[in-house]
């Protein structure tokens, strides 16, 4: 029988300590989740009805959906997602690949002082900057304040994605006479891509709650959007407005509202990592 000194028993336990504490923390954090889950499902579930995911908001007694804010929400997801995404990803491909220097330092620290920045911020500049020269609200305004958002999240995870990718590949590659961009774009961005997927949504799951950027900018409508320069509705600001109403009607819609923006942002992440997985793995 080998008997173990007493240097290893001390170190199986706090291996052993520690192990249970990070466990114990896991299903702290698990836990939470789930108990805010379930109440904003308990709260919202009665008033979440087919008629509700479709129908505009009515006064009160009338009923009423939010048919016009889940389509205002997807119309404003998908212009910050194609301004936001694709620019954060070259941004951080640059400085993964290509930045070296007080340049690609300062494009650094740019974007780390963006990503800590309050959303309202963001909000109050596209305000001053789109909204007071238009002279109006506008879904523009509004899918621009959350791209701000979405680029320095997006940028961030592309880069270190990137250099996650083991320098072999690179070395392979170029070895066999592929030009650097060509080993960029051919080698290093598949071999990433599920991460900076993730990062993408994670972004996308971020700004899909934000309400302070679309009080300033996109501000709300009662009705289906028609076009990106008129005021648009989202599931934010009708929760928002809602929640802060008298009525005891719109306190239970807003808490339906809350259930489905969750159930979206629950939804968009499985998918994508279904789909990542499956491609990249």
């Amino acid at each position: 029988m080998i008997s173990l000194s007493r240097a290893d028993r001390t170190r199986r336990t706090v291996s052993g300590v520690m192990t249970t504490l990070t466990a114990l923390c896991t299903f702290l954090a698990v836990g939470i989740l789930i108990v805010i889950l379930s109440y904003i499902a308990m709260r919202g579930i009665s008033a979440l009805t087919f008629r509700f995911l479709f129908d505009t908001p009515r006064p009160v007694g009338e009923g009423g959906g939010i048919g016009n804010a889940i389509v205002g929400s997807a119309v404003l997801l998908a212009l910050s997602s194609v301004i936001g995404i694709p620019v954060g990803i070259a941004t951080g491909i640059y400085l993964s690949e290509f930045g070296a220097g007080m340049f690609a330092s300062a494009v650094r620290f740019l974007v780390d002082t963006l990503t800590g920045i309050p959303s309202i911020v963001t909000g109050v500049f596209v305000y001053a900057v789109i909204v007071l020269r238009m002279s109006h609200f506008s879904g523009f305004a509004g899918g621009i304040a959350l791209a701000l958002i979405t680029i320095p999240i997006v940028t961030r995870t592309t880069e270190e994605m990137i250099r996650l990718v083991p320098h072999s590949l690179r070395e392979g590659a170029l070895a066999l006479g592929a030009p650097q961009w060509r080993v960029t774009l051919g080698v290093i961005l598949p071999a990433a891509a599920s991460g900076i997927a993730t990062g993408a949504m994670l972004a996308v799951a971020r700004v899909s709650g934000e309400t302070a950027p679309l009080l300033f900018t996109a501000f709300g409508s009662r009705f289906f959007p028609r076009n990106l320069n008129e005021p648009i509705a989202s599931l934010t600001v009708q929760i928002y407005n809602y929640a802060i109403s008298p009525y005891d009607e719109w306190h239970a819609q807003a808490w339906a509202a809350t259930l489905v923006l969750m159930a979206l942002i629950l939804s968009i992440n499985i998918i994508v990592r279904f789909l990542t997985r499956k491609r990249f793995s």
